[in-house]
């Protein structure tokens, strides 16, 4: 099978990032296709109700629902996302953990930006000394 140089294709399993909206953040699965610029997504366990969404508004993720029947309903999707254990993965990748620390850092106050200032300022000169004392002893 040719696949060209798109790695992450628009299909029915796909699981998808909402980049707009209320439910930007959240994560949804392409149940259906309905033209070349909307898709139907549903995100039981997420909160995502079913609707048709333009892709252009989400961004498609690597991870795939295997053999997600079309038009799957609520129960049946919801069933497959448990065994798959789609929303455990996308936690613990990267992509994932970097959004959350920008909603912490988005929540910090100045004062927590002050204190990371201070930690970041401390741990550049302890790295700094012992560079130093390293290549002082070689």
């Amino acid at each position: 099978m040719v696949q060209g140089s798109f790695k992450r294709q628009v299909e029915v399993g796909r699981v998808v990032l909402i980049n707009y909206g209320t439910d930007s953040g959240k994560l949804a699965v392409i149940v259906d296709i309905v033209d070349h610029n909307r898709a139907l997504i549903d995100g039981p366990t997420t909160g995502v109700s079913r609707q048709a969404f333009p892709f252009r508004r989400m961004t498609l993720t690597r991870f795939v629902v295997k053999d997600l029947p079309r038009g799957a309903g609520q129960t049946v999707l919801k069933k497959y996302l448990e065994k798959n254990q789609t929303v455990a993965t996308w936690e613990k990748s990267a992509w994932a953990q970097k959004l959350a620390v920008r909603k912490v850092r988005a929540g910090l106050t100045d004062f927590d930006r002050f204190k990371v200032q201070k930690f970041k300022s401390q741990r550049r000169y302890a790295v700094g000394a012992a560079v130093a004392k390293a290549t002082k002893a070689v």
